[in-house]
C-alpha cells in the first residue's frame, strides 16, 4: 500500500503547505503520515499529492492539503481532546486529526459515502466513532468537545454546536468551533471558543471555498 514514490510527494507536499504558513510541526507530521492516495480514486492517485482538492463522487471532494492543516492548526488542540468533525467525506480530515492522538467523533449525511469511509478508515487502522445522519445537529451523545469542525460552507451558523463546545475549566481551555461561513461561492473560516462566562469569542480568519453544508440527505 505504500511506495517510495508516494513517500516523496507526500514529504514534497508538507514542504509546500509549510511554505504556505502551517508552523504547527504536529499538524506538519500528520499530514506528512496520512497516505492521501489511499482517499481518493485510483485514477487520481497521481494528483493525489498536489495542494488541491479532487473530486470523491457524490459532488463532494477531499479537500485541499493546505486547507486540512489549516483547520487542523487553528483548533490548536491537544493529545487527548475529543473532536467531532461535521463532514466525514473521505476520511481525509479525520485521518489528520487521528494522528495528532484526538479522540474523533465524525458525521456524513451521505449513506453511500458514510459506508465507504467507514470502512475505508477502518482498514487504515484508524479508529474513529461514525455516524450516519445530520451533522448540523451535532452529537450530543459524546459532548462536549475540544473541538468541532466543519468541513463544509454553511451560510448560518447551526447554534446546537456551540451548545456542545467545552467550558473552560482550571487551566483547561473552552472548546473551539471551526466553521465557513458565507455563500456559496465564499466562505469565511471562523473560529469560536467557549469563554469562561459562557459567551463565545469569535474570529473570522481567512477566504475559503467548500462544497455546502446541507441538514439530513440535503
Amino acid at each position: 500500500m505504500e511506495d517510495w514514490k508516494y513517500r516523496k510527494r507526500r514529504a514534497a507536499l508538507v514542504e509546500q503547505i509549510q511554505s504556505k504558513g502551517i508552523t504547527d510541526e504536529r499538524v506538519l507530521a500528520a499530514v506528512g503520515s496520512v497516505p492521501r492516495h489511499l482517499f481518493v480514486d485510483d485514477a487520481l492517485a497521481s494528483r493525489a499529492y498536489l495542494d488541491e482538492a479532487l473530486p470523491i463522487g457524490l459532488q463532494q471532494t477531499i479537500s485541499q492539503p493546505f486547507t486540512v492543516a489549516y483547520q487542523t492548526e487553528k483548533l490548536e488542540l491537544e493529545r487527548g481532546d475529543t473532536v467531532l468533525e461535521i463532514g466525514t467525506g473521505s476520511g481525509y480530515q479525520a485521518a489528520v486529526l487521528c494522528e495528532l492522538g484526538v479522540k474523533v467523533y465524525s458525521i456524513e449525511r451521505l449513506k453511500p459515502l458514510y459506508d465507504r469511509t467507514k470502512d475505508l478508515l477502518r482498514k487504515l487502522g484508524y479508529r474513529i466513532t461514525m455516524k450516519y445522519g445530520d451533522g448540523t445537529e451535532g452529537w450530543s451523545t459524546f459532548a462536549p468537545y475540544d473541538g468541532i469542525v466543519v468541513t463544509a460552507g454553511a451560510t448560518d451558523l447551526p447554534l446546537q454546536l456551540l451548545d456542545q463546545l467545552r467550558p473552560p475549566e482550571g487551566d483547561r481551555r473552552g472548546g473551539r468551533l471551526l466553521i465557513p461561513i458565507g455563500t456559496r461561492d465564499s466562505q469565511v473560516m471562523t473560529r469560536f471558543e467557549r469563554m469562561p462566562d459562557g459567551s463565545f469569542d469569535r474570529i473570522d480568519l481567512e477566504d475559503f471555498r467548500f462544497v455546502p453544508l446541507l441538514p439530513g440527505d440535503g
